[in-house]
């Protein structure tokens, strides 16, 4: 059995991660932490989630439930994060972290921490998502000196961040085969004839769209895209469940769903 705390548990990923985790036979949710000041402090984490009674209540204190666990879950904010890394390395506990947004200082935190605990890092959990950034990988090295690049993702009119982290990671992987390559985040204006060495990132939002993410190659004659539309955030749950397994061999390291699916 794999006991997992659900940090950010009544976000939006968070009562997902609750139900998805919870319906595993493999695991048990002991515990769920929100940040000071949620209203949902007190009420039973399962029931928040839409689940039945799990007899363990919403905290904000993460020292009420850190030792009962093997792994936290977290799907947060970036300052929750950054300040549960420090607990986690404190208490020696596996990390699986889908926080979005994270600054190169959080980020540089977590690959310090995971000299010392096992963590496993991505701005998207999705299996699907994941196979979608090794074809670009392979579209690029084929593709990318002839076609124009764009990339377009969608997202509901509730997120934080644009463009979303994993248009980010899409761009990483993109740029690691075209170093010369530049970001235009959205054109306006009278700005000229398109340059061969720019990539035009565009984030729309909008309604409830759990996430959709295009990588377009323009040639003359022909376009290919890439594309990949989540319908449902379970999808980046069981991406997260799956993580939390494979941190159960682990006892350090930085890892990322690359190492998880065994690309």
């Amino acid at each position: 059995m794999i006991n997992v705390l659900i940090h950010g548990c009544t976000g939006r990923m968070g009562t997902t991660n609750v139900r998805v985790f919870h319906s595993d036979k493999e695991v048990k949710v002991v515990g769920g932490i929100v940040e000071k000041g949620n209203p949902f402090v007190g009420m039973d984490v399962g029931e928040v989630a839409g689940i039945d009674s799990l007899g363990v209540s919403v905290s904000d204190n993460i020292e009420d439930y850190i030792s009962l666990c093997d792994v936290v879950v977290d799907f947060s904010v970036p300052s929750a994060t950054s300040q549960l890394v420090d607990v986690a390395l404190k208490h020696k506990k596996k990390l699986v972290i889908g926080t979005t947004g994270l600054s190169e200082d959080i980020m540089k935190k977590i690959l310090e921490a995971s000299e010392s605990i096992a963590i496993v890092q991505s701005p998207n959990f999705s299996v699907g998502v994941n196979l979608m950034l090794e074809l670009t990988k392979v579209a690029t090295q084929v593709l990318g000196e002839d076609f124009d690049i764009e990339l377009v993702e969608v997202h509901h009119n509730k997120k934080k961040d644009s463009p979303s982290g994993t248009a980010l990671k899409i761009l990483e992987v993109i740029k690691s085969i075209r170093k010369d390559y530049r970001t235009i985040y959205g054109r306006e204006g009278i700005i000229g004839e398109r340059s061969k060495e720019e990539i035009g990132v565009f984030a729309v939002r909008g309604g409830d769209v759990v996430g959709d993410h295009t990588v377009m190659y323009l040639g003359y004659g022909e376009r290919l895209e890439i594309a990949h539309r989540a319908t449902s955030r379970e999808t980046f749950s069981r991406g997260a469940l799956r993580a939390a397994k494979f941190l159960m061999t682990k006892d350090k390291g930085f890892y990322t769903m690359k190492d998880v699916l065994g690309f």
